[in-house]
């Protein structure tokens, strides 16, 4: 039976849904099977809340049925008919109650619309037979009057002599206005017999909308689009001249002036053009700005900023902008993640754990498998450097390491080179990443090359001029144990990425060649995918040696290796020489690693579906259920990652690569800052993992089938 869990409002500022979001990715980040109810409907600011519209980005798996109309609602209440509105409730949750380990189940908010909250959020708790989890707002409240408000609504909830309340959420807290710290709302609702389970910290940038949201919201005339998502932090009335106006613009003010106020209109696009971002410029009183000035603002339009018009006075557009709708919008999809892990992370965890069932089998879902990446990395704490040191994407990620402790980055740039690239991505450089700029290249680099390489004809000079690549020094700096590993790639191509690992580092011992795997984030599961991205054709010998490669980083990465050596056929269905290919493959593995769970050839169908399975493969016990799916050649596994991914819109994270004696992984060229730091973590793992290794020589040197294979 699935544990409920009814989250229930204390006071008007008790935010449901970003609470629902965050406990959802909290619970779905352990491994546990989670749903999400919301039975009724509500109306908020006029609309219809859109809450599984925004659960959606956050679990792609996640089917959330249609809650009970809000006229329905009414209907019934208004005829007495609670019985019946609850019959309803439970016949709209009973599938996902019936496949999900803990439902979170949204109540209904007080607003001015719906005064029946309370009766209902009673009556959904009894007819769910829910624990409750109140949430309450802190601000604009003394600590006394919170605690009485939150034991009078836990007392609501009192059965007997049980409770039903198991823990509150308080949401809002902002340390700069109160002098209550954690410890104190912790020991105040203690004495009520409640527990603290989580105290979000206010963060202004859960609040920051989109321009296109404020022009939404205003219905505002666009008269120059510009970046519609820039984020508005803050309002400002340029009132003043010029003097006076300077000091009200600043990144991400939405400045609001009466259209024939040219010069302010003048002050707010000269300070666009010379690098401060407003978030938009507002003009009121529907009057439109002199065409010669608009003229003369265009650099500042050209470099994207937004100006609106609305008919309303100054007065009346600020004070609708303040008093906007502050929920997400269903489209923005940065808002709803950074609002979830914000959320997320109040919670406590042994809390979170706690509320599964024991004997419930965590699963890895994707969120469980990044999380574990991150703290994998945070533990490890391995020092990373990254060549491509002041492209903008790998700044971001860098920077997001640092602060996090994923990693010690290393950025190869001009330090004013990563500084433009912090500007332009309105960063702040953390105080203790490294930047080393890599057209100083220190003696020690040259040396060390040419001892490597002397069987090749290395010389001083040749070396020199190999470590003006970025990429070559930052192998070098791993060579030398400098650093820990190495990730490139958002720039470079995977040859010139890989290509100085093989000269310098080689292979670690037992690998036949460097091979790369992706982890790939389905809805409901992760799983390996190999070689996608270095062996065009390998033969069978090496095909078993990606298997094994791929099996141990499974392992490694907390995923039970079960593998499919992929092909067009399953069994003995079809024939050819690629069959026979990947069957001797399969029993080359068998013999050299028997405890490796492997069959094939089995065809992709029938290695993921158990129907399948049951069908073509009924003796195997990799079929229907593979987590390491082996692919004959690249053309296959390349095409396949990228229709998976494109297709499902599945997370894949990687290339990384296997078989190098030290930690070197490649970057698509088309990779999300996201992905980088995640490779970065994955890097970091590997780091960690070879320290644990027993010390041993490096394998051989470059030969040119590896070069070869690289080209593709």
């Amino acid at each position: 039976m699935a544990r409920r869990i009814l989250l229930i409002p204390t006071n008007h500022q008790a935010d449901l849904t970003s609470t629902s979001l965050g406990l959802v990715h909290a619970l779905d980040e352990i491994g546990s099977k989670v749903g999400y109810l919301k039975p009724l409907a509500q109306i908020q600011h006029g609309r219809i809340g859109q809450a599984a519209d925004l659960m959606e980005q956050v679990l792609t798996n996640i089917d959330v049925p249609d809650p009970i109309s809000v006229q329905e609602v009414e209907r019934d209440l208004a005829r007495g008919e609670d019985d019946d509105l609850m019959e309803k409730v439970l016949a709209v949750s009973e599938e996902v109650l019936a496949n999900h380990d803990v439902v979170v189940i949204e109540g209904v908010l007080p607003t001015a619309e719906q005064t029946y909250s309370g009766r209902v959020n009673h009556d959904l708790a009894q007819a769910l037979d829910a624990e409750v989890l109140l949430v309450a707002g802190v601000n604009s409240t003394t600590l006394p009057t919170l605690i009485s408000k939150v034991a009078g609504a836990a007392a609501f909830y009192q059965v007997g002599e049980q409770s039903r309340v198991m823990g509150v959420l308080l949401t809002g807290h902002d340390p700069s206005r109160t002098t209550s710290t954690p410890e104190d709302f912790a020991e105040a609702l203690n004495t009520e017999g409640l527990r603290l389970v989580g105290l979000v910290e206010d963060e202004p940038a859960t609040l920051w909308p989109r321009v296109r949201d404020v022009a939404r919201e205003l219905g505002a005339t666009i008269i120059h689009a510009g970046d519609q998502d820039r984020r508005m932090r803050s309002t400002q009335i340029l009132a003043q001249g010029v003097p006076g106006c300077i000091a009200g613009i600043d990144d991400g003010v939405l400045a609001v002036v009466p259209g024939d106020r040219h010069d302010a209109i003048m002050a707010v696009c000269l300070a666009e053009m010379t690098g401060t971002k407003p978030a938009a410029l507002l003009m009121t009183a529907g009057v439109r700005p002199d065409i010669q000035v608009r003229q003369l603002c265009q650099p500042a339009l050209d470099a994207g900023l937004p100006v609106l018009l609305t008919g309303e006075s100054t007065f009346t557009a600020v004070n609708r902008v303040i008093n906007r709708d502050k929920g997400i919008p269903v489209d923005d999809v940065d808002r709803t993640r950074h609002v979830t892990e914000a959320f997320a992370k109040a919670f406590d965890d042994e809390w979170v754990r706690s509320l599964p069932s024991k004997d419930v089998r965590p699963r890895l879902s994707p969120a469980a498998f990044r999380r574990q990446l991150t703290t994998q990395a945070q533990r490890a704490r391995k020092r990373i450097v990254l060549p491509e040191g002041a492209e903008p994407r790998t700044v971001e990620a860098a920077f997001a390491c640092q602060t996090k402790g994923v990693a010690d980055c290393v950025l190869l740039a001009k330090p004013e080179d990563v500084m433009a690239a912090a500007v332009s991505r309105g960063l702040t450089v953390p105080e203790d990443i490294t930047i080393i700029d890599p057209s100083h290249i220190d003696q020690r680099y040259v040396d060390a090359l040419v001892e490597r390489r002397k069987h090749k004809g290395m010389t001083d000079l040749k070396a020199y001029d190999q470590l003006t690549d970025p990429t070559m020094l930052g192998t070098m700096m791993v060579h030398l144990g400098e650093v820990d590993g190495l990730v490139s790639g958002a720039v470079n191509t995977t040859a010139n990425t890989v290509r100085p690992a093989l000269q310098v580092l080689g292979t670690k011992p037992g690998a036949k060649l460097v091979s790369s795997v992706f982890f790939m984030c389905l809805p409901d599961d992760v799983v390996v995918y190999g070689d996608c991205a270095i062996n065009p054709d390998p033969n069978a010998e090496e095909l078993a040696d990606i298997a094994i490669q791929s099996a141990d980083s499974a392992a490694a990465f907390g995923i039970e290796p079960r593998v499919a050596m992929i092909s067009f056929s399953t069994g003995t269905s079809g024939a050819g020489a690629d069959v026979i290919k990947v069957a001797e493959a399969t029993e080359i593995v068998r013999q050299k690693r028997p405890e490796i769970l492997i069959d094939g050839p089995l065809q992709y169908d029938a290695a993921t579906t158990a129907s399948v399975a049951k069908s073509k493969a009924p003796e195997s016990n990799v079929a229907g259920r593979a987590t390491v799916f082996v692919f004959p050649d690249l053309n296959t596994g390349n095409t396949t990652y990228k229709a998976v991914q494109r297709s499902a819109s599945v997370i894949s994270i990687g290339p990384m690569l296997q078989g190098l004696s030290a930690p070197v992984n490649d970057l698509s060229r088309g990779a999300l800052v996201e992905d980088i730091e995640y490779t970065i973590a994955l890097t970091a793992i590997q780091a960690a993992a070879k320290d644990n290794e027993a010390k041993e020589p490096s394998g051989g040197d470059d030969d040119s089938e590896k070069e070869e294979a690289l080209s593709a």
